[in-house]
């Protein structure tokens, strides 16, 4: 598991909170043939602000950089599907997504790559998000869990390496987009818990 910031204060606390998810909603079956990784950022942002982005099942370009458009048909429910037009620099084109879980109690988004022009075979993604007090104000713990296949020619590790890093770059925008908006709604007066 790797951790994406962060601060001594929340150590004990994120580690309960990251311990009962892992245990809870974390859980993947993982073959031989499979890689699995687990991924937790830390955003000066409320988990409702946050939660509000990561949700949009029909609108994942709102954080995710290399997503250009995303096509949903009819609203989004669980076993809906989006089409994602991925931009240039990333070895595919589309993917076809199906929404799994979106649970809004407990901030709890799961989807599974059905298809597309890419290697990410069977792969599927769970998303949590969880309140964290962040340098003395209320904050969000992400964590995000995966397993997909390895594809022939490639080894375990290079297909970790290769999907940790499209998430912890969607994490960091993820971050930038949350704790940009924070910041306006204090600079305009709006309260945020």
């Amino acid at each position: 598991m790797e951790i994406i910031g962060g601060d001594d204060d929340s150590e004990m606390y994120g580690a309960l909170v990251t311990a009962q998810s892992l245990r809870l909603h974390h859980r993947h079956h993982c073959r031989e043939d499979q890689c699995t990784s687990i991924l937790v950022k830390y955003i000066k942002a409320p988990v409702h602000l946050v939660w509000s982005l990561v949700r949009r099942f029909d609108q994942p370009q709102k954080y995710k950089p290399f997503i250009s458009r995303c096509t949903v048909h009819g609203d989004p429910e669980i076993g809906s599907l989006r089409e994602v037009d991925v931009r240039s620099g990333l070895p595919a084109t589309t993917s076809t997504e199906r929404l799994e879980q979106l649970d809004d109690k407990e901030h709890i988004l799961g989807i599974n790559i059905i298809g597309g022009d890419h290697r990410l075979k069977n792969y599927s993604s769970i998303l949590t998000v969880h309140p964290q007090m962040i340098d003395g104000r209320s904050g969000t713990m992400v964590i995000e869990s995966f397993v997909v296949d390895v594809p022939q020619g490639n080894t375990k590790d290079d297909t970790c390496y290769f999907v940790e890093s499209l998430i912890k770059c969607n994490l960091k925008s993820l971050a930038g987009v949350s704790e940009r908006l924070a910041a306006e709604n204090i600079s305009n007066g709006y309260i945020i818990q």
